[in-house]
């Protein structure tokens, strides 16, 4: 079915044209024209099944004629700096023959740049939380005429802790408004949302819930973790992968992989949040033009990547969360173009990888890449239940997880506490040993101690010694003799490990 057909202007199709599209995509067919009637609407759907276009095209069918004063109408608020852009983007493509004047406002770049232009005159923003409310305090931005309001991948705003910015915002906006919620994946969360903000809103669903598009190939692949770069290079030299992105749980994690791509003569650059917003556009369109074979990167950061013809994505970690799964290889196999999806499980990931297969409600078969020489095998559809399930101290080193944490956390049974900036040693049990640590007042740490003889985290450890000691400015800690899960401490005056699971 032609655009013409949905509803939409002369002006607007002619821009649809002129980006090469010739055809709505299933959820753009069924989303355009509810949203066109003026009804709240939730589009669940895959990523890449052309969630853009489905509120961008109404938005600007319905501003397109409008003369007069410019003020600002729609609102689209989105996690990402990278997906604020990337909406800017559709909307000056698809309105280029309309007078919509649009905006990506998004922390990282210069707000009086940002400012300077909304003083002119703009009829859509597309704006990250944090950005557009520092603008609505310093009285830059009025949403007392907003018509439209989108919330865009809203299960991402909610993992990132974004409510309560996301009800700051609807609460200056009108009552009587349209508001349109897309979302990957609906979680309790995202429910509890539009039963507060929409009224009687339509619901369209594209393909199944929480499941990745069909044009994506899955493959798991068990492999230690000190093996894994050498699976991913032998993968690579041995098959052709002209559009790769490869994904790490943390920003030191995705440098690493890229220094270690590129002494292997492999062009590619790595994108996280630690990079600055000029580095970050260099890299992105780098990839694009195909200048780096590779891209590296975070969840939060790769949100924005919308790059047509990426072959391969490797999970070189797996995720922590299960839905940050689906929006990962979600990246490929986008316009019903087809990929491939490689996850590399350590024994330590197999608990996380149940998750994931749980929630896209998928078993996955163990694949061995033929050739490559195995350090250990192992297997993760017969893995016994718990393995791999983190414990105590969280993801450790070790391929349990337990006895010796990341960091200087403890293993399994560890406790540890903190107050707001202030410092404390790790914590952990070791076999016979047992450890508590926390901070006080201006003490960077305060600890006691009953530790066994153990020397690795296991074993039949005595009584142990005590201790009890604090320090204004310097701590010591612990006389027993366990070393990684639990036992004695150096002095220190580094920052408690942080949780292994926080988002990059």
């Amino acid at each position: 079915m032609p655009f013409k057909k949905i509803g939409l202007c002369d002006e607007l199709v002619q821009g649809i044209l002129a980006t090469g599209y010739t055809a709505p995509t299933e959820i753009q067919a069924e989303a355009i024209p509810i949203a066109i009637a003026g009804k709240d609407m939730i589009g669940c759907a895959q990523t890449g099944t052309g969630k853009t276009a489905a509120f961008v095209l109404p938005i600007l069918n319905r501003i397109a004629g409008r003369s007069g004063k410019k003020k600002l109408r729609s609102l689209v608020v989105t996690p990402t700096r990278e997906l604020a852009m990337q909406i800017d983007k559709s909307i000056k493509g698809y309105g280029r023959f309309t007078r919509v004047k649009s905006l990506a406002v998004y922390g990282g770049s210069p707000i009086d740049k940002q400012i300077k232009f909304i003083k002119t005159g703009v009829d859509i923003i597309a704006a990250t939380p944090g950005r557009l409310i520092d603008l609505m305090n310093r009285g830059v931005i009025d949403l007392s005429s907003i018509e439209v309001l989108v919330l865009d991948e809203a299960d991402r705003m909610l993992d990132m802790g974004f409510i309560n910015d996301i009800k700051k915002i609807i609460a200056k906006t009108p009552k009587e408004r349209q508001t349109l919620l897309f979302s990957a994946t609906m979680s309790k969360e995202v429910q509890t949302l539009t039963k507060t903000i929409q009224r009687s809103p339509k619901m369209i669903q594209i393909g199944i819930t929480n499941n990745p598009i069909d044009t994506i190939t899955q493959h798991m692949y068990p492999v230690s973790r000190e093996q894994k770069m050498e699976l991913l290079l032998y993968m690579m030299n041995r098959q052709q992968m002209y559009s790769v992105l490869i994904f790490s749980r943390t920003k030191r994690g995705a440098d690493k992989i890229c220094k270690k791509l590129k002494q292997n003569g492999i062009k590619a650059e790595a994108i996280h949040s630690d990079r600055s917003m000029r580095q970050r556009l260099r890299a992105l369109e780098g990839f694009k033009r195909g200048t780096y074979q590779v891209m590296v990167a975070t969840d939060i950061a790769a949100r924005g990547i919308n790059v047509e013809g990426i072959s391969h994505v490797f999970n070189y970690d797996v995720p922590g969360y299960a839905e940050d799964y689906v929006h990962r290889i979600g990246r490929t196999g986008r316009a019903e173009a087809t990929g491939d999806a490689i996850t590399f499980v350590s024994q330590d990931e197999i608990g996380d990888m149940r998750k994931i297969e749980r929630f896209i409600d998928r078993k996955f078969n163990d694949e061995y890449y033929d050739g490559f020489e195995y350090g250990t095998r192992f297997s993760v559809k017969t893995a016994p239940m718990g393995a791999g399930t983190k414990k105590g101290g969280g993801r450790g080193r070790t391929a349990s997880g337990a006895g010796g944490g990341r960091g200087r956390s403890g293993g399994q049974g560890g406790k540890s506490k903190s107050y707001g900036k202030k410092k404390s040693a790790g914590a952990g049990q070791g076999g016979g040993s047992k450890y508590k640590s926390g901070t006080y007042a201006k003490k960077k740490s305060a600890s006691s101690s009953k530790s066994g003889g153990a020397k690795s985290g296991q074993g039949k450890g005595g009584a142990g010694a005590k201790s009890k000691k604090s320090f204004k400015k310097k701590a010591k800690s612990g006389t027993g003799g366990a070393k990684a899960g639990g036992g004695s401490f150096k002095r220190s005056k580094k920052k408690s490990a942080k949780k292994s699971n926080r988002r990059p």
